[in-house]
């Protein structure tokens, strides 16, 4: 960056600034307004079948069972054991 030696200078960089704030400010209300791709974890689908599991698990079905009576993969219902293993662990902890 060139140092600023006038006061032309300093005004011209001030714009040249102000001109990138504003196309900055411009990308950030683009990535506000964006709506999210993907999955979104922990939304309230996500805690209902994760609650839903809960209870199945808790009661003695298997995967399988589980992931039938939810109608998703058997592969969802590992992340939620996972998660539920997680969450079991961290309460045993601060107990």
């Amino acid at each position: 960056m060139n140092d600023i030696t006038t006061i032309e200078e300093a005004l011209q960089r001030i714009k040249e600034l102000e001109r990138e704030n504003e196309q900055l400010k411009e990308d950030l209300e683009y990535f506000k307004k964006r709506k999210a791709s993907g999955r979104q974890k922990h939304n309230a689908k996500w805690m209902a079948i994760y609650n839903d599991f809960v209870a199945c698990h808790e009661q003695g079905m298997t995967m399988v069972e589980i992931a039938k009576r939810n109608h998703i993969s058997e592969r969802s219902i590992y992340r939620y054991k996972a998660y539920y293993e997680e969450v079991k662990k961290k309460n045993a902890d601060m107990n």
